[in-house]
């Protein structure tokens, strides 16, 4: 790591005892930015600013484009943070309304994560995930019709869909309400969704400001996040605030998780290696404390290397949206592991530039009810893709295939994929 990502790393790990950093040696103009350009691509910068604010080496910063620079992110951190103080109060509201019409349903991440840190909207989020039973999902659709909220795409059939995200008008507040928590349809997780399939019967209550939400089991909320990282990361990759969520939900409820259990449904899904490997980064870089957690030794003898992983999260952003060829790359990845795991024999490249009629149905509605169109959505896919790489000169295929060939020799070492 350069030295201003190991400053940002150290900043996000005292934010999560809500402490200051305590630089001894002065930052350049660089690294400031560079820290607060990480701090917004893994959408933690209240945290991050929060554990800069009060430390000694902005108090003793006198260069004006550093000054400017921090006034600058104090007004952005107070935005996000009001903004999230507002979405967090208008979800409770509907929490409520939605209890009162009777409707049973879990939350998960988002506000459950949020409840973690010290400074709760300072852990932002941009939506809140809801599940509920595929028999209640069209009551679950009218009442939140009644509450004012709007499903963002016009014209879909919510019967059909697994996922609906509705916004309300006026209003920050943004859902997800899912059938299931990861696309059935999915050949790579699609089978994930059978670890939770009784999710409902045994729910955890969490108490957030005076209004008690159901959620998942801890064990199972806890491998939900792993499988939610673990998911992104065979795209394209995810962030520290999802190491983050992982670590400060093992040392909250370490001694309520079922661990051996875990560890089972990890090597089910060959991501043994890979949630070590977080944990790993958790000790090492962060604040997971393994007694508090009661990790057992089973997982601690796990042999591997974190910092291949952290590599990986510290080049991705949030969700792995950090830069388009590495968008891109996430088809050859997902196809390389969706062969090995089906013990398919396609061709991985053409698996990218052609994908299957199931998965393109996600991108292009269209096919749903028009399936031999798929020749023309493929030649959309392509068109597009060269009016983005047109745009980006620095993005072409050629590095989009280096970055996933890259990604795919990560996904060998950690045992994911032969």
């Amino acid at each position: 790591m350069e030295r201003a990502e190991q400053l940002f790393v150290e900043v996000v790990s005292v934010s999560l005892e809500n402490k200051s950093v305590s630089w001894k040696e002065p930052l350049t103009l660089n690294e400031w930015q560079r820290i607060f350009y990480l701090a917004e691509s893994h959408h933690v910068l209240p945290m991050v600013y929060e554990a800069i604010f009060r430390s000694d080496s902005v108090k003793k910063t006198t260069q004006k484009e550093i000054r400017d620079l921090l006034q600058f992110y104090k007004r952005k951190t107070m935005n996000l943070v009001m903004l999230q103080t507002i979405k967090t109060q208008e979800y409770l509201e509907l929490v409520r309304f939605l209890q009162k019409k009777g409707i049973r349903m879990l939350t998960v991440k988002g506000i459950i994560c949020r409840e973690l840190y010290p400074k709760s909207d300072y852990r932002v989020s941009g939506d809140e995930d809801i599940l509920v039973d595929k028999t209640q999902f069209e009551k679950c659709h009218k009442a939140l019709l009644e509450f004012g909220m709007k499903p963002v795409k016009k014209g879909i059939n919510i019967g059909t869909e697994y996922e609906v995200s509705y916004m309300k008008p006026g209003s920050p507040l943004y859902i997800e309400v899912h059938k299931s928590l990861f696309p059935p349809e999915s050949e790579v997780y699609g089978d994930f969704n059978r670890f939770f399939m009784r999710s409902a019967e045994n729910p955890a209550r969490i108490l957030v400001e005076g209004t008690e939400i159901l959620t998942l089991d801890y064990t199972e909320h806890l491998f939900y996040l792993i499988c939610h990282a673990y998911k992104h990361f065979l795209h394209s990759g995810f962030g520290m605030r999802q190491v983050c969520d992982i670590i400060m939900y093992s040392n909250m409820y370490g001694e309520k998780i079922n661990w051996q259990l875990l560890l089972g449904w990890s090597r089910e899904i060959h991501g043994e290696f890979f949630a070590a490997a977080l944990f790993k980064i958790g000790k090492k870089y962060l604040i997971f404390d393994e007694k508090k957690a009661c990790f057992p030794e089973e997982w601690r003898k796990i042999k591997v290397d974190e910092s291949l992983l952290l590599r990986d999260i510290l080049d991705a952003g949030v969700y792995g949206y950090e830069g388009r060829e590495r968008r891109h790359s996430s088809n050859l990845t997902l196809n390389e592991v969706s062969r090995q795991w089906n013990r398919k024999r396609k061709n991985p490249v053409l698996q990218t530039i052609f994908p299957s009629l199931k998965s393109m149905k996600n991108e292009f509605a269209f096919l749903k009810k028009i399936p031999f169109l798929l020749p023309v959505a493929w030649l959309i896919r392509i068109l597009r893709y060269k009016k983005e790489t047109r745009k980006n000169t620095h993005g072409n295929v050629i590095d989009a295939l280096k970055i996933g060939n890259r990604r795919i020799e990560l996904m060998r070492k950690y045992k994911i994929i032969k």
